[in-house]
């Protein structure tokens, strides 16, 4: 077994996990990840609450038992791509280990912008992994990406756990970074009409610690750019709305908690929202004028 670093977590797991960080530390991990049979009959694709566990299934990848915020069994569909079987098990069933955990996992994008983390939020195709890919070319370091983990430190301030050291860029979104697709793998074996490729960061440019969070961005597409304030109950409701895997929330009886996590975030963290037009050939400037915002608070 090998160990590895992520989410703020110690991995040990039966499975190569060449995505992450490997852990230099002594001690227990915090998570331990095995292969195995996973004894139930359960197949339908989903999340589903099992004996206490949560069961995540991915139709012809793997199916997922999640335990107590602590180990997940892994059990490929038979000749499934080994890189398949590792998306879901860093994505999905990792959102539900955080979520047994209490932890605030954020479908987001973070960045290092003066020795604090900024987040940036939204839906699948906001263009998260774009913008963060685009500070990554500015000489600024990616924290994390696609999934955010928030923890609060001692005296209750929000910090960003470092994520996977990568990217994942559309087709257009790779080729207008000035990046050839061809340097780069699919993030999803096996069809060929999803065009997501994982463009790995330099491991010098992850971060081992958790930053504080300076402040959080809700990317939306617009008719035109905008930049304003969120504040109070929409703030709140936006962070319920982009949490990584909210739909697990319930399942994994954290609903409570979840909620205090995201007002306490609100009460600390400025929140904006931010529109943009989306076209390749304003990405440049469009994401300038979101450092330029950032820079000038």
């Amino acid at each position: 077994m090998t160990d590895y670093r992520v989410f703020g977590l110690k991995v040990r797991s039966d499975i190569e996990l060449r995505e992450l960080q490997p852990a230099v530390e002594p001690g227990d991990p915090d998570v331990t990840v095995r292969l195995g049979a996973v004894e139930t009959d359960c197949s339908a694709p989903g999340i589903h609450a099992i004996d206490g566990d949560l069961l995540f299934v991915a139709e012809d990848v793997a199916r997922y038992r999640i335990s107590a915020g602590k180990s997940i069994l892994v059990e490929p569909a038979g000749d499934a791509p080994a890189q398949n079987v590792r998306l879901f098990l860093l994505g999905s069933a990792f959102g539900a280990l955080l979520h047994q955990r209490g932890l605030l996992p954020l479908h987001a994008n973070a960045v290092e912008i003066g020795g604090k983390a900024v987040a940036f939020m939204g839906e699948s195709g906001a263009g998260k992994s774009t913008l963060a890919a685009w500070f990554h070319d500015q000489g600024h370091a990616v924290l994390a990406d696609d999934v955010c983990v928030i923890g609060f430190g001692r005296d209750g301030t929000p910090e960003a756990h470092p994520g996977l050291p990568r990217v994942r860029l559309w087709k257009e979104a790779l080729e207008a970074s000035g990046r050839n697709i061809d340097d780069y793998s699919r993030s999803f074996v096996g069809d060929e009409d999803f065009e997501k490729y994982d463009v790995p960061l330099a491991r010098t440019a992850s971060k081992a610690d958790p930053l504080p969070l300076a402040a959080v961005y809700v990317l939306e597409r617009g008719a035109q750019f905008h930049l304003h304030p969120l504040t109070g109950i929409d703030a709140a409701a936006a962070l319920f709305a982009h949490t990584y895997r909210g739909a697990f929330v319930n399942s994994a009886a954290n609903a409570e908690s979840h909620w205090q996590q995201c007002l306490q975030l609100v009460r600390r963290v400025p929140m904006f929202r931010c529109e943009r037009r989306w076209d390749v050939h304003l990405l440049a400037e469009q994401n300038a004028a979101i450092r330029n915002h950032l820079l000038s608070r």
